[in-house]
């Protein structure tokens, strides 16, 4: 799979505007409620933002600020925040190890996550499978903290990010995505990922309409 810097920092705000108009629309869906919201960032570990990793992904990078901005703008909401680290060990790794030749081992340097984001442990929930609820305590976190509204963002896009957001959805969160926090492979690849998420189980966004309703409290 090709692997492409879709989005840059001097492109993403045209790009997310451009994939915006690519998605449709679900008017039944609840609006977004800064109150009742919670941010899952979804593995920004240095396994797929560091150039020095073969799984990097080109695009990530520019997503960060994005991200960084989302999570000061929950924090100043009093909202919750919640970082996701996958870290596998050869007894949780199950069919990732045969799909994947190599995965981010706990432990490892780069399964941390990346320094640019602001992650404290007490707000990171370790998985070892695409999705953040798998054997974690993610969903009693967010129920104890009363929220019934999840954001997606991080990596990757068609695959952790969007297997968490169904999950989120089967059990009953209102789920959106951002189109300018999140990354993968390649355009294709996340565009793709988004229409299939708009049809199903979450609204996109881009995160200056999150930031913009987050400052608003509505």
């Amino acid at each position: 799979m090709n692997k492409e810097s879709y989005f840059t920092r001097e492109n993403i705000a045209a790009e997310a505007m451009a994939m915006a108009g690519q998605l449709p629309v679900n008017r039944r869906t609840a609006p977004f409620c800064p109150a009742k919201a919670a941010l899952l960032v979804i593995d920004m570990q240095r396994f797929f933002l560091s150039p020095d990793s073969h799984a990097f992904l080109p695009a990530a990078p520019a997503i960060v600020p994005n991200i960084v901005a989302l999570t000061a703008a929950f924090t100043r909401s009093q909202r919750p925040v919640v970082f996701t680290r996958h870290a596998n060990t050869p007894g949780n790794a199950g069919r990732m190890a045969a799909w994947w030749r190599e995965l981010p081992m706990r432990g490892h340097p780069l399964a941390a996550i990346d320094a640019s984001l602001p992650a404290t442990e007490p707000a990171v929930v370790e998985k070892s499978q695409y999705d953040a609820f798998y054997q974690t305590d993610l969903e009693e976190r967010l129920r104890g903290a009363g929220v019934e509204q999840v954001v997606v963002s991080g990596v990757a896009t068609h695959l952790c990010c969007e297997t968490t957001a169904r999950s989120a959805f089967v059990r009953g969160f209102a789920v959106f995505v951002v189109i300018d926090g999140t990354a993968t492979w390649n355009r294709e690849r996340h565009v793709s990922s988004l229409r299939a998420m708009a049809h199903g189980c979450a609204v996109p966004l881009r995160a200056a309409d999150l930031q913009t309703a987050l400052a608003g409290k509505p």
